[in-house]
């Protein structure tokens, strides 16, 4: 009897303790929290470095528009500027950035005058074509004859920190595309 007596004061003890309800639900809460936690703070990074590629497209083609003249030298300088846009992320070998000019003369279409490649080493080539050949030019955006374009495209490979299969790695693509303003451009001096 003292036994039962016993059993049933500890039955009912246990029943009116709340704080192994509360560790319960913490427990079954906080793998949600931390999923919630890693997965914002990848969005937010995925983001940002998209917005800082659009940044750099942008960045590049325009500096490059700016010049009357542009040299290899030029380029390689503007190419050295893309760190600190891009800061936090880096370039090294996560990224490049290739600029390239289209013209057209003489009736036979757009073609790629030049085009240079830096401010990082991975290797991707331009979907708009290589030097001396014919440009595949973006839907509405045409170089008519005796037209100049600076294109710049800039590729990344993200690869998330923390919850891969929420933001999955890839290769991001940014363009910007101007047109000179006070010179032509049709040669890398």
């Amino acid at each position: 009897m003292k036994f039962a007596t016993h059993i049933r004061r500890r039955w009912r003890r246990f029943c009116d303790d709340r704080q192994a309800v509360v560790l319960a639900e913490m427990a079954m809460a906080m793998p949600v929290v931390i999923v919630l936690a890693l997965g914002g703070f990848e969005i937010a990074r995925f983001t940002l470095v998209q917005q800082k590629l659009d940044r750099l497209s942008v960045t590049v083609a325009d500096m490059v528009a700016q010049a009357e003249t542009m040299s290899a030298g030029q380029l390689d300088q503007i190419f050295a500027a893309t760190g600190p846009i891009l800061a936090p992320f880096t370039m090294s070998s996560d990224g490049v950035v290739i600029v390239s000019s289209v013209s057209a003369t003489g009736g036979t279409g757009a073609r790629v005058a030049w085009q240079r490649s830096g401010g990082g080493t991975l290797v991707e080539s331009s979907p708009i074509g290589a030097a001396s050949q014919p440009a595949t030019l973006p839907a509405g955006f045409v170089v008519r004859d005796g037209e100049n374009a600076i294109i710049a495209e800039t590729y990344y490979d993200f690869v998330p920190m923390f919850i891969p299969d929420l933001v999955p790695p890839r290769r991001l693509y940014h363009r910007a595309m101007f047109r000179p303003r006070f010179g032509a451009l049709t040669a890398l001096n």
